[in-house]
């Protein structure tokens, strides 16, 4: 039996990812604010998914899944704000925005998290997710809350109700939030029917629209964090890549745009590093080398004026 006295249980459905430790403990967090906070609910779960993977939710009887541009009719708080990352791009200006938003949030959230109160909701978040029965799954394809407030009498998702009146749940309340590529939801349990008002709804609401926003705030922070590494490790390795480059243009007679482009196919044929092939070329001043270079030589444009020039 379910009570608000419950050690609170965190239990991925799949061991979180290093990424992925942030977002885990946002959930746990996410869930004991809301069943603290919230006096007609007995616990609270929240889970992640990534918004791509929304529609391997869906049950066999949902409608195609819309995606969610903003809160339905009668939600009308507006998210709490989080300026976008300004991080430059890899050509020096500004990074993309949105979509590149939305692949950052989906790379953390390789899997499903949830959090839960007690363990028989964790039970309960486990059964939804993986039969596609239940409010999360109902919450997440449709974008609007799913409420039941007597689950003796529900009749939309069968399989999650015999488990929840097992538990002692009569009533449940699910929110979706849906941000840069995260969908997030907080589901609210009641022992008695009726008894999650709207008042525990729009706190439930409230913490969830903080916590997407933390979330979102927290990915960009990352994903800032790595472009400036990636930058920083093309500005050390640059000396070297243009010293390749130089060697491949004495040597097959090309411009240095082409020479570049040479050197990167390499890399990816050998699955090599661009930065470890070029200190390999240098050291090596090209020789070794040779059959490489003319086989790409050839589909190359050699500059005006220039011919290949073979190695002895």
């Amino acid at each position: 039996m379910l009570d608000r006295t419950s050690a609170v249980s965190h239990q991925p459905l799949v061991p979180p990812l290093d990424a992925g430790v942030a977002l885990s403990r946002e959930l746990t967090r996410l869930a004991e604010q809301a069943v603290a906070h919230t006096p007609g609910s007995c616990g609270a779960t929240a889970t992640a998914v990534a918004a791509r993977d929304v529609a391997a939710l869906a049950g066999p009887g949902d409608p195609p899944r819309v995606p969610r541009q903003e809160k339905p009719a009668g939600r009308s708080r507006p998210p709490a704000p989080c300026p976008p990352a300004e991080a430059p791009g890899p050509d020096g200006g500004p990074a993309a925005s949105g979509a590149a938003e939305a692949e950052v949030a989906e790379a953390e959230v390789e899997q499903q998290l949830t959090a839960a109160t007690h363990p028989d909701l964790s039970a309960l978040v486990a059964v939804q997710l993986s039969q596609g029965d239940g409010p999360i799954p109902a919450a997440l394809h449709t974008g609007r809350p799913a409420v039941t407030d007597d689950l003796l009498y529900e009749e939309r998702w069968p399989r999650y109700r015999a488990r929840a009146l097992a538990a002692g749940v009569r009533a449940s309340a699910t929110l979706p939030f849906e941000h840069d590529g995260l969908a997030v939801t907080i589901t609210l349990y009641g022992l008695r029917p009726g008894v999650l008002g709207p008042a525990d709804r729009d706190t439930a609401e409230l913490l969830g629209d903080l916590t997407v926003a933390n979330l979102v705030c927290a990915q960009r922070y990352r994903a800032a964090l790595a472009e400036v590494d990636q930058l920083d490790t093309a500005l050390r390795t640059r000396p070297v890549v243009d010293q390749a480059c130089g060697i491949l243009m004495h040597i097959v007679g090309c411009d240095a745009q082409t020479a570049f482009d040479m050197l990167r196919r390499m890399s990816q044929r050998s699955n090599r590093k661009l930065a470890e092939l070029a200190e390999t070329v240098v050291r090596s001043r090209g020789r070794g080398l040779e059959p490489q270079l003319i086989e790409f030589g050839r589909t190359a444009s050699p500059a005006p004026g220039r011919r290949a020039r073979p190695r002895g």
